[in-house]
């Protein structure tokens, strides 16, 4: 009895606030929503009992996450409603709302008033409501008014909203986001809310770096407003605490004079020692409270957590804390969605789903189409992930009011986000946008995160001089400037379900309907063949890596990380192009990514994964892979060796036509010496006996603030609890105690949506569940399957201190950060394998004015000959004699032609063979060859395989080189870029 007396104690002192502190108020709890329009909602006296209770966030078609496809998903005006109360001691105090983003416009009405509204469904605003409130016991009542129409125009210009699209950006409408209620004092440092209150908020960052001595110099820029009625001299003081609370360091600024309604920056800086640099899976945060003081009395008190890093952008390459990281990670739909619950989840999922990113080695992520909420900004700040940061579009330039609109989301975001370590990217579109708007977007960047030291730019961009990076849709971009890295590549589905073609329910690789009339078996895929072409693809983002020239791939993000409910060209009715599925389950392409990307821009080469599993029927003969960072790898069924596999794409290892056996089979990787590496097993399991739950939650506790929520992983395993990896066995649920189910999802009706029997898939599944507000207490789980031995699990839900609409509670306040990859490495991570060779001179069969094209570091520019065999050539002049032993070029038509070639050095042939299809660059590799001049010869006709190479979704065909019409030139060759390269000594 003590110790429950002793909690409800702490719980109720966590109320406990003084008058004319900052409070930042958690306004999420005790909402009511109504699905539908209503005449009078906004008064006060409105009835809504019958309304839906809820928390938020919530989207109000939360329901139609994976059931429906998106362009689907319910659309129409609704409302919400909210009843609080404002303490009286806090009523000569300002007081802000701050909503994180709506979808998609909407009005606001406080105690029955208009107070505002807002569009563009994606970005944070704010209102100040201190002069519309009742304060002591005279209840409040906010109404909100949204109407999420795919064809929403924005009421003063009738004008769309190019992001409002039904491919890309998954329409949970609503309140989707989080809300807060900020009380602070007359003289404050403003909130970084800029539609309707045009404040920017304060502005933290680092700069003069010495990352050996562990130094740098923090800077505060805090604007801060004088809402008393006399003039005011106030100082900042600054207190910058560790990770542990431990304060390191205060200083103070000079003394600053306001007057009464002026907004003035007090700024402050100060060298700190000892610095743990924030850097990818080491998020570092230092917590950092600015203080306004008048006299020797603290006035405001403002909390910001930050990471300290240290970018730059150069030499086509990305640099973190003075090294060299390769970009590796995941093009993800910024919804981040899961089945039933949309994007409103808790921030602990936002943790779990981010922080699996970085646990298959990826360091960025670059979010989709319209800028990311503020849950999973923070998020990646906590566990370690690099942010590419979109404004808004829909894969195409826009003028005129759509493009202001796009400019003012970017204005809005950058304020908003400036100070989150994680965001080293600023991305203007995913389409190239004209000289024009990239001076434009550059202006706003400069304006609002001058020294942030984050990179501007817009996907393509190849030639432009004002783009800070850039990169290609699917393909291969290098550069020896500005770096370059595909924005989205390897777009092929695959279900989880499907292991391979021996495995229940033996899905033939690729069967499935067209798409638009087109073959889409690519879309189609088992899990066997999409981790393959993970591989493949990766394979030669790898071969153009840092350490192999001055021009260089900076990497690539794959499309996508999580199963999403957006654009399909697969069977099910959403993407299916995740490493993981829309539970987080990973598939094998996940593991197939750990091992290749575990490094900065070399992998470890102890990485090691078995593709698929070891449960086949009886005398079942199939190839198995192995992807391997080794030299070598060996396979081992029951103790005896299968022999050395066939090496491909670097990373893969093929062994042809195994036999099962049932026991145990055991990769095991080497070195060149033959010193052995790594190993991994696959093991048979037994028949099918129980059901196996596992809770994944809350590290601090299920919480009953109506948005906490609990994942159940349930397994079928055998009679010694291995899992069965061909099971499929449906599932039954019962649950006793006070929670929302909502379920999971699988291939069937519904695709199992809010159902409380569903299968698993290759052995397992999940659920999730979220509290209700106010309800405490135990829930108990029981999973039963027919011929299974059931499985039960017993949740505990603690309460939350719920006042009059208010809460203290912050759940990711308390979230732990994310360490395990260790602080930025000491050593130097480029590994460089060759080196490039300096072009003073060119000659050329045809067309000599355009030759130097071929060497300029612009990939739109081309050198091509007149068509005629005997012109197809070109000649470089190197600067000194060398050994040359590489040809790397980028010959248009990459996608879709194979030209027979020939090399001389010095009029010596070096190499006589055929280019390969590739996405952008082929390699011409000899033994190494000394001369001066390096000619490159065309051998005969190339040779067009195929020239359906891909669209967008609007139809706008993928890029194969340099647009021409010489498909049916004989004597054509094309040449976008040419490197010659020596051996590295």
């Amino acid at each position: 009895m003590k110790k429950i007396v002793f909690i409800v104690y702490l719980l109720l002192f966590q109320m406990v606030v003084f008058a004319g502190e900052r409070i930042k108020y958690n306004f999420n709890p005790s909402w009511k929503l109504y699905m539908g329009d209503v005449a009078g909602a906004e008064s006060v006296s409105f009835d809504d009992s019958s309304w839906k209770k809820i928390a938020l966030p919530h989207a109000w078609n939360e329901d139609d996450a994976f059931l429906k496809a998106i362009h689907e998903h319910s659309t129409g005006i609704v409302w919400y409603r909210k009843k609080f109360k404002i303490p009286a001691e806090n009523k000569d105090q300002k007081v802000f709302l701050e909503f994180e983003g709506i979808r998609f416009g909407g009005e606001f009405y406080l105690n029955g008033k208009p107070i505002g509204r807002h569009e563009n469904g994606v970005m944070a605003f704010g209102f100040d409501i201190s002069d519309d409130l009742n304060f002591g016991e005279k209840e409040n009542v906010i109404a909100v008014r949204i109407d999420n129409a795919w064809n929403y125009r924005e009421k003063e210009t009738n004008s769309t909203y190019q992001w409002n699209d039904k491919n890309f950006n998954a329409n949970y409408g609503g309140i989707p986001k989080n809300v807060w209620l900020h009380i602070l004092p007359k003289i404050y440092q403003t909130l970084p809310l800029y539609s309707n209150l045009k404040t920017v908020g304060t502005y933290i960052y680092a700069n003069q770096f010495d990352i050996d001595k562990r130094l740098a110099t923090l800077n505060v820029d805090a604007p801060v407003k004088n809402e008393t009625s006399g003039a005011r001299v106030l100082q900042l003081q600054v207190e910058v605490k560790d990770l542990s609370g431990k304060t390191v360091k205060e200083f103070v600024s000079d003394k600053v004079n306001i007057k009464s309604g002026e907004t003035v920056h007090i700024k402050a800086s100060e060298r700190l020692e000892n610095l743990n640099f924030w850097s990818w899976g080491y998020a570092y945060l230092y917590t950092v409270n600015t203080k306004i003081l008048q006299g020797q009395k603290v006035i405001d008190n403002l909390e910001t957590k930050i990471g300290i890093r240290k970018t730059e952008f150069k030499n086509g390459m990305v640099y973190l804390n003075d090294k060299v990281l390769m970009m590796k990670g995941y093009a993800q739909r910024t919804s981040n969605e899961w089945p039933a619950i949309g994007m409103s989840t808790s921030p602990w999922l936002s943790d779990f789903s981010n922080k699996l990113m970085v646990q298959s080695n990826a360091n960025l992520v670059r979010w989709m189409h319209v800028t990311p909420w503020k849950q999973d900004v923070e998020s990646c700040d906590r566990v370690g992930l690099i942010q590419a940061m979109q404004a808004g579009d829909a894969e195409k330039d826009v003028e005129g009011r759509r493009w202001e609109q796009r400019v003012e989301l970017m204005r809005d975001a950058i304020i908003y986000n400036r100070n989150s370590p994680s965001i080293f990217f600023y991305e203007c579109g995913n389409e190239s946008i004209s000289e024009a708007h990239m001076i434009e977007m550059k202006k706003v960047r400069d304006t609002y995160d001058p020294y942030g030291a984050r990179a501007i730019g817009s996907r393509e961009m190849l030639d432009s001089k004002n783009s800070e990076y850039g990169g290609e849709m699917l393909y291969i971009n290098k550069s020896a400037g500005q770096p370059m890295w595909s924005m989205e590549y390897s777009r092929d589905e695959g279900l989880r379900k499907y292991w391979d073609e021996f495995t229940p329910p033996f899905h033939k690789n690729g069967a499935g309907p067209l798409y638009k009339g087109q073959d889409a078996s690519d879309y189609n895929r088992n899990q066997d063949t999409h981790a393959i072409e993970d591989v493949i693809r990766w394979a030669e983002y790898w071969d153009q890596r840092p350490g192999t020239g001055k021009r260089v791939s900076s990497g690539g993000v794959n499309i996508i990380f999580s199963d999403s409910n957006t654009h399909f060209r697969g069977e099910e009715n959403y993407r299916r192009s995740g490493e993981v599925d829309a539970m987080r389950i990973p598939k094998d392409g996940f593991y197939a990514h750990q091992v290749m990307w575990d490094g900065w821009v070399d992998p470890k080469n102890t990485g090691l994964h078995i593709i698929g599993h070891w449960n086949y029927a009886k005398g079942t003969v199939k190839d198995e892979y192995v992807v391997s960072t080794g030299d070598k790898v060996e396979l081992f069924l029951n103790g005896k060796s299968l022999g050395f596999g066939e090496q491909s794409y670097h990373f893969l290892f093929t062994f042809k036509n195994v036999r099962f056996e049932a026991g145990e089979l055991k990769a095991v990787s080497y070195n060149g010496k033959g010193e052995k590496l790594a190993e991994k097993i696959l093991r048979t399991a037994g028949e099918p006996a129980s059901i196996k739950l596992t809770k994944m939650g809350n590290p601090n506790g299920l919480k009953a603030n109506g948005n906490d929520m609990v994942l159940i992983q349930f397994e079928v395993v055998d009679a010694k609890g291995n899992r069965c990896p061909t099971a499929l066995n449906m599932v039954d649920f019962n649950v006793e105690g006070d929670i929302d189910w909502r379920g999971g999802i699988a291939q069937g009706p519904n695709n199992y949506i809010l159902a409380k029997s569903l299968p698993v898939e290759c052995g397992l599944n999940r659920v999730l569940m979220r509290t209700f507000e106010g309800k405490t207490g135990t829930v108990k789980i029981t999973a039963t399957s027919k011929g299974l031995k059931s499985a039960s699990v017993t949740l505990t839900v603690d309460p939350v201190i719920i006042k009059n609409g208010l809460t203290l509670y912050s759940e990711s306040a308390k979230l732990p950060v994310n360490l395990d990859r260790g602080p930025t490495p000491k050593e130097n991570t480029v590994k460089v394998v060759r080196e490039a060779l300096d072009i003073v001179s060119v000659k050329a069969g045809a067309n000599q004015e355009t030759a130097k094209n071929s060497y300029d570091d612009n990939e739109l520019s081309d050198w091509v000959n007149d068509g005629k065999l005997a012109t197809a050539w070109i000649s470089y002049v190197l600067k000194e004699e060398a050994p040359v032993s590489e040809v790397v070029m980028k010959l248009n038509n990459f996608r879709s032609k194979i030209y027979p070639l020939k090399i001389y050095v010095d009029n010596r042939l070096v190499f006589n063979g055929n280019s390969k299809k590739s996405l952008g660059y082929f390699t011409a590799t000899f033994p190494p060859t000394k001369g001066k001049t390096v000619k490159i010869e065309l051998g005969g006709s190339a040779k067009t395989e195929g020239k359906d190479y891909g669209a967008e979704v609007g139809g706008k065909k993928l890029d194969d080189g340099v647009t021409r019409d010489d498909v049916n030139t004989k004597g054509s060759l094309s040449l976008i870029e040419v490197e010659i390269y020596k051996k590295a000594i």
